[in-house]
C-alpha cells in the first residue's frame, strides 16, 4: 500500500512548548487515513520535526504501507534523510536512526522538502495541539 505523509513540527520559543502535526493519506485517492496533533513537552524545532515524522512513518506502518513519500517542510531533515547534511546534534540522531531503520523496512520510502504554504494541514495540526496547552 502506498501513502503519503504530511508533517510538521513546531516549538514556541526554541526550545519552548512544542507539539507535531501528522497527516496520513493513501496515495491512490488522496484522502485522509489520520491526522493528528501531539503536545510533546519542552523541546527544540528540529526534535518536534523529527518526532512528527517517526509519529508519521509509525502511523503508515499501522496502517499497511509498503511504499512511504514523506513531504516536510524542514529542509535540514531532508538534506539529513537524502545524507547531504551530517546529523551532528546528539539529540537528533537517535530519531535519525529509528526514520532510517523503517525507511529501509519499506519497499520505497522518499523524503521530499515542501514549502511552509504546502504543508497547511500538518501545521494546523501543530498548533491545535499548542493551543490546546494553554
Amino acid at each position: 500500500m502506498k501513502f503519503i505523509t504530511y508533517t510538521d513540527g513546531g516549538a514556541r520559543g526554541n526550545p519552548g512548548p512544542a507539539a507535531i502535526g501528522v497527516v496520513v493519506k493513501d496515495a491512490a485517492s488522496g484522502t485522509n487515513i489520520e491526522a493528528f496533533g501531539r503536545y510533546i513537552g519542552e523541546t527544540t524545532n528540529n526534535q518536534a520535526e523529527y518526532q512528527a515524522l517517526v509519529a508519521a512513518l509509525e502511523t503508515a506502518i499501522k496502517h499497511g504501507a509498503t511504499e512511504v513519500a514523506c513531504f516536510l517542510d524542514s529542509e535540514l531533515i531532508v538534506k539529513q534523510m537524502h545524507r547531504e547534511y551530517r546529523v551532528r546534534d546528539v539529540n537528533l540522531q537517535p530519531h535519525f536512526l529509528k526514520i532510517w531503520n523503517m525507511a529501509a523496512s519499506l519497499k520505497k520510502c522518499t523524503f521530499t522538502h515542501i514549502p511552509r504554504e504546502k504543508n497547511k494541514e500538518a501545521d494546523a495540526q501543530v498548533n491545535k495541539a499548542l493551543d490546546a496547552q494553554r
